[in-house]
This record gives C-alpha cells, sequence and structure tokens, in this order.
C-alpha cells in the first residue's frame, strides 16, 4: 500500500508477507519470556504478537505512514507449532482526513496459518501522509 493517503481504499486488503514459527526462536522465546510454557502448546501468544510487529514493520518501510496510533482489540485465535507459516495481511476498514496533509486509516491486520484459518487479529490506527 505505498500510496498516498488519498489513494487508499475502505476495502482495500495489503498482504504484509510470510514468516514461518522457527523452532530455535520459539525455544529461546519460551525460555526467556514464558517459563513454564511447553514447545508442545505452539507459540505462545506474545511470539505470534511479535511475529505480527515484525511482518507489519518490514512491510511499512515504503509506506507514507509516519506514525502507529494504536493497535487495540487484540484476539488470539490459536497457537501455532513450530514451523507453521504464517501469513499476514492488513484490510482498510476506514480512513479520515484529520488536517492539512494527513490522514488517519484504520485497518484490521490478521495473521492466517497455512490452512487460511485466523491464528491473530488486531484493529491499528495510523497516520497517513497525504
Amino acid at each position: 500500500m505505498p500510496a498516498p493517503f488519498d489513494e487508499i481504499e475502505i476495502g482495500q486488503v495489503v498482504p504484509l508477507g510470510a514468516a514461518a514459527v522457527d523452532a530455535r526462536a520459539l525455544e529461546a522465546f519460551i525460555a526467556a519470556f514464558a517459563p513454564g510454557w511447553t514447545i508442545d502448546r505452539g507459540a505462545p501468544d506474545a511470539m505470534v504478537y511479535a511475529i505480527w510487529a515484525r511482518l507489519d514493520s518490514q512491510a511499512v518501510v515504503g509506506w507514507p505512514q509516519t506514525k502507529r496510533l494504536g493497535v487495540d482489540a487484540l484476539r488470539w485465535v490459536r497457537n501455532p507449532p513450530p514451523g507453521e507459516l504464517l501469513r499476514g495481511r492488513m484490510t482498510v476498514m476506514g480512513k479520515d482526513p484529520v488536517g492539512e496533509g494527513k490522514g488517519i486509516v484504520i485497518a484490521q491486520h490478521d495473521l492466517l496459518d497455512e490452512a487460511g484459518r485466523l491464528v491473530f487479529s488486531c484493529l491499528t490506527r495510523s497516520v497517513f501522509a497525504r
């Protein structure tokens, strides 16, 4: 979606890329941040969020997004196992021009598993240049 605010369309779906749940990274994450969690339970929610955050930050490099105002309505559906490929997507839910040269985009971000099932979802509000 590297486009000016005025060209962003409500309902537009933007792929955010893909990342696998790496078994070694999962073990290290559990050791550092989720003691007591077992690897057979899949990636902890915080790691799923971190995977989404990485995909999102890589995708927005070329966008005219100037600031992320908030990440809201977090929803975890399941914990993916090691090796599972997760794909990110963003769907524009709304937009509002808020001043000279700026607009706010409200979007739903989803991580889907290999079968296209929802793993994680959140709503974001971001400022875009016009």
